[in-house]
């Protein structure tokens, strides 16, 4: 009897020992979850375009435990370049990227793909697209064209004030679709432009200056409803209340002063819940190893103004 309980306590024995040791395998060699982290750099957060654009990318990379570091280079083309470096010097699952200049970014761009980092660019292309795995933008170039054709369905004539921000694709791309319009044709003139980043507080003293320079304007074609803003209010502090602007983005504040204020005519919509939505799907497409990414989605766009604003929500982005 002494020797069966013996015999039973070594079977005991070697199955426990037979269980660790299988637990302790299991653990050591099955593969372990790993929360990823994401890089996105914007070319300013002083927009709120990219702030929905971040809020849609960080809902999903939120509900899959995982992270996102947002970084804002302040326009500073040198500075986004190091924050991309720095990505990858943290070794992040992925990078999103809103360009600053499409080509200055090419040696950060080379920098990841060397590294292995898959990298989506948001809004603004860059001049090489083999650097990246995948492009989103709205169709930047209609969008001047759908501008022109509103002007000049409005005005037989016009005096034509440029605000641009050339070193951005998407923001070259639209001011080039509204010369496509009107090129050529002497009715329509450009009779003064300027740089102002897309940013408000540079478009209004730059108007400023345009105005003191060039008084006789009856259009003003901004690359964004930022900019468009700020040339309203130089316009405004100048009593030119007969001068019509046209802007870019959908924004709930341009879409607000359509039909309200004569002069701001029309703004194209541009979509940043669905450019967010379509990103961070296509980066958990790509690490989750689905072949068939489509490399550029061209978002379409519409202009709104008085005529159609009822279609659209004024209190929400599109």
């Amino acid at each position: 009897m002494k020797r069966f309980y013996k015999n039973m306590t070594y079977i005991i024995i070697f199955f426990m020992v037979l269980i660790i040791f299988t637990v302790t395998y299991n653990i050591y060699t099955a593969p372990i979850a790993k929360h990823k982290i994401f890089g996105v750099s914007y070319m300013t957060m002083n927009n709120p375009f990219y702030k929905i654009i971040n809020n849609e990318i960080l809902k999903v990379v939120e509900k899959n435990n995982d992270t996102l570091i947002t970084l804002d280079p302040e326009l500073d083309v040198d500075k986004q370049n190091e924050q991309i470096y720095k990505f990858i010097d943290q070794k992040v699952d992925g990078i999103f990227i809103n360009p600053i200049d499409f080509e200055q970014i090419e040696p950060a761009l080379q920098a990841a793909k060397r590294a292995n980092i898959p990298v989506i660019i948001i809004d603004a292309p860059v001049s090489d697209e083999s650097l990246v795995n995948c492009t989103i933008v709205s169709d930047n170039y209609d969008a001047g064209v759908q501008c022109a054709k509103d002007m000049m369905e409005r005005l037989d004539s016009a005096n034509i004030v440029l605000l641009k921000h050339t070193t951005a694709k998407s923001a070259k791309e639209r001011i080039e679709g509204f010369l496509s319009v009107i090129d050529n044709n002497e009715k329509y003139k450009v009779i003064n432009e300027a740089e102002c980043d897309g940013q408000l507080e540079i478009a209004m003293p730059k108007m400023q200056e345009i105005i003191e320079e060039t008084p006789d304007i009856d259009v003003v074609m901004a690359l964004n409803d930022p900019s468009a803003l700020g040339a309203l209010a130089a316009l405004e502090k100048n009593n030119k209340n007969d001068v019509m602007v046209y802007g870019i983005d959908g924004t709930p504040e341009i879409k607000a002063l359509i039909g309200r204020n004569q002069m701001i005519v029309g703004t194209v919509a541009q979509s940043p819940i669905k450019m967010g939505q379509i990103a961070v799907e296509n980066m958990y497409n790509i690490l989750n190893g689905k072949k068939k990414i489509e490399k550029n989605i061209i978002i379409p766009i519409s202009l709104i103004n008085k005529e159609n604003l009822f279609k659209y929500d004024e209190d929400r982005w599109q």
